[in-house]
């Protein structure tokens, strides 16, 4: 199952699961926040954090306790994403899959468009 807004951003049901467990501890009207930041050796990186509120340009994805927003601008870098979390031997993290992206760094933590 997954969560789609009006937007192309898909959030996969384990990237919702998560986001519902670190809400769970947080004050009421949290959100998990994704953000597109210039940084990086490729030119752009993705922030996630905890918000205790929600912003005039913010695009609210809920389902639940799994409250996400994306400022507009960012929504712009992320349109036709797939925001899933992930827990392998590497570690936990989400992970976007993001059909914009035209380079990466080696590490994997920064992009351009």
């Amino acid at each position: 199952m997954t969560i789609q807004t009006n937007n192309n951003v898909i959030i996969t049901e384990r990237a919702e699961k998560r986001v519902s467990a670190l809400l769970s501890n947080e004050p009421s009207g949290a959100c998990f926040r994704i953000s597109v930041e210039g940084g990086g050796c490729s030119g752009f990186q993705y922030q996630f954090a905890i918000s205790k509120e929600i912003e005039t340009d913010d695009i609210l994805i809920e389902n639940g306790q799994a409250r996400v927003v994306i400022d507009k601008t960012s929504l712009g870098f992320l349109v036709g994403s797939q925001i899933d979390f992930v827990d392998d031997l590497i570690g936990q993290s989400f992970r976007i899959s993001n059909p914009n992206v035209t380079n990466s760094c080696g590490c994997g933590t920064s992009f351009s468009i």
